[in-house]
């Protein structure tokens, strides 16, 4: 599969777009005025056919970012590696800015459970998974960025905090971050711990990109959980806390996702450009 044209458009410190396939007949004829899109990888594994020229069309004009949900990198499993190959091969043709997975596993023997499960925070799974991240790094000769999971129980195991971990993982295996500021609030809330102890363990430096958006919130046991379900618009708990986010690490690239009962294309950046109102009043662009 030949990579097409050059390199492509690189995402800057604005909010972009998650790119869903409802939109993408309108986003190619509107052409929004949004800098970047993030689309999931996994949608884009086939050879050819219309998923894959229209996002051709789109790198040449945005800035784009791969986000996947399939790499497993917490599972006990060997890494997937046709999985793996299929990554590297979209990686090579489309150049994109930003390639990320998730701290988390999804899968066990074999057997995709379709969704994001936390990982235990122990010194064994650290070094675990920044081996397998260099594996990816490897395989893909770039650094990638890994995003923290939101999360709904607590392994009676854990040696250390989430916040621990993710930072530590970073540092050790010589990626990135993406940082999602929703999955904080939602654990924060569902476990009882305190968001603001979160971002103040996330290195700057090491911290590439935020994540936004909207979650559900059920009964369960007799209390209330919150899901993360990116459903609905960004609550004003998760926006407060980008605010806080920004004010401790920086300005950042911000992605506002959203994959189920998606508004109009319009509607989707102009929630967006919220975030950008955000960072424009604590971190104004260089001229």
């Amino acid at each position: 599969m030949p990579a097409v044209d050059s390199l492509s458009r690189p995402v800057p410190a604005t909010a972009g777009i998650g790119l869903r396939a409802v939109h993408h007949a309108e986003f190619l004829a509107s052409r929004p005025a949004i800098p970047w899109v993030e689309v999931h990888s996994e949608n884009f594994f086939a050879d050819g056919g219309r998923q894959l020229a229209v996002l051709d069309a789109v790198r040449r004009d945005y800035g784009l970012s791969l986000h996947g949900v399939g790499l497993s990198l917490g599972s006990a499993d060997p890494l997937d590696q046709e999985h793996l190959a299929r990554l590297q091969r979209l990686v090579e043709r489309v150049e994109p800015a930003l390639v990320s997975d998730h701290v988390a596993w999804s899968g066990v023997d074999g057997v995709c459970l379709n969704d994001l499960l936390p990982v235990p925070c122990t010194a064994e799974a650290l070094v675990h998974m920044a081996a397998r991240i260099g594996q990816v790094q490897d395989r893909l000769r770039r650094q990638i960025l890994v995003e923290n999971a939101s999360s709904y129980i607590s392994y009676a195991g854990a040696e250390m905090p989430e916040w621990e971990f993710v930072a530590t993982l970073a540092r050790r295996a010589g990626c990135l971050l993406l940082v999602d500021v929703n999955n904080i609030h939602v654990s924060a809330c569902n476990h009882g711990f305190d968001p603001l102890q979160y971002l103040d363990a996330m290195p700057p430096d090491l911290v590439a990109e935020y994540h936004i958006a909207g979650h559900s919130v059920v009964e369960a046991a007799g209390g209330q959980l919150l899901v993360d379900t990116h459903d609905a618009p960004v609550t004003a708990a998760v926006w407060t806390l980008l605010e806080a986010a920004l004010a401790r690490i920086g300005r950042r690239p911000v992605l506002l996702e959203r994959d189920a009962r998606l508004p109009p294309l319009a509607e989707l950046v102009a929630e967006a450009r919220i975030a950008d109102t955000l960072m424009d009043a604590r971190h104004a662009l260089p001229a």
